[in-house]
C-alpha cells in the first residue's frame, strides 16, 4: 500500500475541511431563517401562488391586496430569557477578584456570555475560542472571542459534551497584517512568502486548486473566499496518531515522551528504559485557499487540546434544533391572524352613505351632498318626487369572526411552546395570591431550566479551558 506523502496528507485533510463546511449547510440555512425571525424579517419564507410563481409570504400578501403586519414575539422571547440569564446566572461581584475574574474582567465575558446565550437559542450552538496571545511589548494574556457559526466546521460528533470530535477549524477574514501575525510571526522571509501567494494570482489559483479537489460548487464558494478584500485563511485542528517512545530514566527518576524517530538514539543508554506506545494529538494547520500550507503545530496549551469549546443542542442523533425553531409557526400564525384582523376592517363598510340618484335636489351635485353629510350640524335634503327611498347609512361589523378569541388562544399556545409565561417575563399577576404567583414562575424557570443548565455546562467547560492555561507555569 503507498504511503501518502505529506503534500496529499495536508490536502486530505483541507478537503476532510471542506466536507464538515459543507455538512453543515443545512445548519447554516435554518439559522439565517431562525435569525430572520428573531429580528423580525417574519414574511421571507418562499411559497407559490395559483399560477406555481415562487415569490415571498409578503409578496403574496400583497398580491392579493393584504398588508402584511409583524407583531414581533420571538423577539421578546429571547429578550426575556437573556435578561434572566443576566439577572440570575452572571455574578456582579465587586470584591476580592482571583485570577480567573481578572481574565472575565478583560474580556467581557459577561457581555460575551449573554450574546453567546442569544446565538445558542437562535442557532441551538455557541462556540467560543480560549487561546493566549500578546501584544508587541507586552506578556501573554488569554483570550476569549465568541465564534461565528458561519465561520465554524466541525467534523462529526454525536457526544453532547463534545468529546468525540476529531475534526474541527474555523474560517478567518483577515487583513495582510493579521495574517502575518498568525502564520509568519518573527520570520521576514516566510512573511514575504505568504504576501506573494496574496496577490492578483490568487482568484484564479483558488479556482484551479478547488477545480482539482472537486469542490468548485456554487454552494461552497464561501469557504474559499474572504468579503469585503480580506485575505481567507483556513485553521483546522485534527486528532491524530502517532508513534512515540515511553522512556523511563531511572536515574533521574523522570517520565517522559519522545518521538519514535528517537529510538536508535535512547537504546544507547542503559540508565532510560523505552516503551512503544501510540498517542494522540491535536495538531493545527493553516492554510490559504489556493492549498498552500502556511503554518502547522501541535497544540502548543497545556490541556494539549484545540483552543475551541463548542456546545451543540440538544444533539440528538447528531442534529440541533434550536429554541426559536419550536415556535416559528406559532409566530407566523400570529402575523396572518392580525393581517386577517387588519384586512377584514380595512374592507369592512364604514359610514357608507347610499344615496338614491332619483332623490338627488334639484340644482345640487354629488359633490354638494358629499361635502354636506361629511360636515358637523349638516342638512342633507333629498327629493322623493320619483320614489320613497331616502339616503341611508350603512355600517357594517365584520370584525367579529373569531379572530380575537384566535389570537389569545396563539398567545397562550406561544407561552406553552416556549416556556416564557407572563410570570416569568414579569408580567402583572393573574391571581391575587402571592404564593400562586410565585409558583407560576418557578414552574416557568423549570422549563428553561434545560436551557440554562446547558449554557452553564458550556461556560464550565470554557472556564476550565481557561484555568489550564492560567496553570500553564
Amino acid at each position: 500500500m503507498k504511503t501518502p506523502t505529506t503534500n496529499e496528507q495536508h490536502v486530505r485533510v483541507l478537503h476532510a475541511a471542506y466536507q464538515a463546511w459543507m455538512n453543515a449547510a443545512g445548519l447554516r440555512q435554518s439559522r439565517l431563517r431562525n435569525k430572520r425571525f428573531t429580528y423580525g424579517d417574519q414574511w421571507g419564507d418562499l411559497v407559490k401562488d395559483y399560477k406555481g410563481r415562487v415569490m415571498t409570504e409578503g409578496e403574496h400578501l400583497a398580491s392579493m391586496g393584504c398588508q402584511s403586519i409583524t407583531n414581533n414575539l420571538i423577539r421578546q422571547l429571547v429578550k426575556t430569557i437573556v435578561g434572566r440569564f443576566r439577572s440570575q446566572y452572571i455574578k456582579h461581584d465587586n470584591g476580592p477578584q482571583d485570577t480567573l475574574d481578572d481574565v472575565s474582567r478583560d474580556n467581557e465575558l459577561d457581555e460575551l456570555d449573554s450574546r453567546a446565550l442569544e446565538e445558542f437559542l437562535i442557532s441551538g450552538c455557541c462556540i467560543q475560542r480560549v487561546e493566549k496571545a500578546c501584544e508587541p511589548g507586552e506578556n501573554e494574556r488569554v483570550v476569549v472571542d465568541n465564534v461565528n457559526i458561519s465561520h465554524l466546521f466541525v467534523g462529526p460528533i454525536n457526544d453532547t459534551r463534545a468529546w468525540d470530535c476529531e475534526l474541527i477549524g474555523q474560517l478567518h477574514d483577515l487583513n495582510i497584517a493579521q495574517l502575518l501575525r498568525r502564520v509568519a510571526w518573527g520570520n521576514q522571509r516566510k512573511a514575504a512568502w505568504v504576501r506573494r501567494l496574496y496577490t492578483d494570482e490568487a482568484e484564479s489559483r483558488t479556482s484551479d486548486f478547488t477545480t482539482r479537489l472537486g469542490a468548485d460548487s456554487q454552494l461552497g464558494t464561501a469557504f474559499w473566499r474572504a468579503s469585503d478584500g480580506k485575505c481567507r485563511a483556513i485553521e483546522v485542528w485534527t486528532l491524530e496518531s502517532r508513534e512515540v517512545i515511553v522512556c523511563h530514566n531511572r536515574r533521574e527518576g523522570t517520565l517522559s515522551v519522545e518521538p519514535a524517530t528517537a529510538c536508535h538514539r535512547l537504546k544507547n543508554r542503559p540508565d532510560v528504559t523505552t516503551r512503544w506506545d501510540i498517542a494522540t494529538v491535536w495538531h493545527c494547520r493553516w492554510f490559504s485557499p489556493m492549498g498552500d500550507l502556511l503554518a502547522e503545530y501541535d497544540s502548543p496549551w497545556p490541556h494539549g487540546s484545540h483552543p475551541f469549546v463548542i456546545k451543540l443542542y440538544p444533539l440528538t442523533d447528531g442534529e440541533v434544533h434550536a429554541v426559536v425553531e419550536d415556535i416559528i409557526d406559532t409566530q407566523k400564525h400570529v402575523n396572518r391572524l392580525i393581517s386577517l384582523l387588519d384586512q377584514v376592517m380595512r374592507t369592512s363598510a364604514k359610514g357608507v352613505l347610499l344615496f338614491p340618484e332619483t332623490a338627488l335636489p334639484d340644482g345640487w351635485t354629488w359633490e354638494d351632498a358629499r361635502r354636506c353629510w361629511s360636515s358637523a350640524n349638516g342638512l342633507l335634503p333629498y327629493n322623493p318626487r320619483y320614489s320613497d327611498a331616502k339616503p341611508e347609512q350603512v355600517s357594517a361589523n365584520g370584525t367579529n369572526i373569531g379572530a380575537y378569541q384566535m389570537i389569545e388562544l396563539q398567545m397562550k399556545l406561544f407561552e406553552e411552546i416556549s416556556g416564557v409565561s407572563g410570570a416569568l417575563q414579569g408580567k402583572d399577576p393573574t391571581v391575587n395570591s402571592a404564593n400562586v404567583y410565585q409558583l407560576q414562575s418557578e414552574n416557568a424557570n423549570i422549563a428553561l431550566s434545560d436551557v440554562y443548565d446547558t449554557f452553564q455546562a458550556f461556560r464550565r467547560q470554557r472556564d476550565k479551558k481557561i484555568q489550564q492555561m492560567l496553570n500553564e507555569n
